[in-house]
């Protein structure tokens, strides 16, 4: 399974785009005040999230094909859904599960681009 995006939540989004856009030597794809995406050359998309639980760290989200069956077939390996299927525009699908131990993790369906 591929590594889809990593979203990294943040407390002060304009500090974190200039943090990133140094360390990742590109500039964000996509500036908006709930979200801020990187596609450097070479690794998964990076997000920032001012919105999201700074104490839970950074939540990786993977690439699949059918979003349902995927959590279909995760839940009965005693993952639990904490969010679940929504619309993130251009047809892109995402949910956010726990894993077995209460860790979050993602799931991403949808164009790639």
């Amino acid at each position: 399974m591929t590594i889809r995006t990593i979203t990294v939540p943040v407390k002060d989004l304009e500090a974190a785009t200039a943090l990133y856009t140094a360390l990742l030597g590109a500039e964000p794809y996509i500036s908006q005040p709930y979200y801020v995406g990187f596609r450097a050359e070479g690794t998964p998309e990076i997000g920032l999230d001012p919105h999201g639980d700074v104490d839970a760290g950074p939540v990786t989200s993977f690439l699949v094909d059918d979003l349902e069956q995927t959590i279909e077939s995760l839940t009965k390996l005693g993952a639990s859904t904490e969010r679940v299927p929504r619309d993130v525009g251009g047809g892109a699908r995402i949910a956010t599960l726990r894993d077995t131990d209460g860790n979050l993790f993602g799931l991403f369906s949808g164009p790639t681009a």
